[in-house]
């Protein structure tokens, strides 16, 4: 399971938009990478098309890595480390680690 997954809210905690906030967008499993929304901004030159008949230069998000930012826990609204946990169920769940709350993500 992993431990970013899209629409999770996240924050960033090292490099150039260390402590933006931002939605998950895409994850790319294997290359350990995420799309954060507002986060790692690059400037594409574009080739005028039919879809974008005036073409130029578009800002769009690159990717990141997964490492670089925390999941932000949605009870107690703090970053936290994501932990995993089978239920009697089992099924497999994410858990938010502070001990004082241990809610499922």
């Amino acid at each position: 399971m992993r431990k970013v997954v899209k629409d999770d809210n996240v924050i960033v905690i090292s490099g150039n938009y260390r402590g933006k906030t931002g939605k998950v967008l895409k994850v790319f499993p294997k290359e350990n990478r995420i799309v954060v929304e507002g986060v790692n901004f690059i400037k594409k030159h574009s080739r005028p098309t039919q879809q974008l008949p005036q073409g130029g230069i578009v800002e769009k998000e690159a990717p990141i890595n997964a490492s670089n930012v925390k999941v932000i826990c949605p009870k107690c609204n703090r970053p936290t480390r994501v932990g995993t946990r089978i239920l009697e169920d089992k099924s497999k769940v994410r858990y938010c680690k502070h001990p004082d709350c241990g809610e499922i993500i």
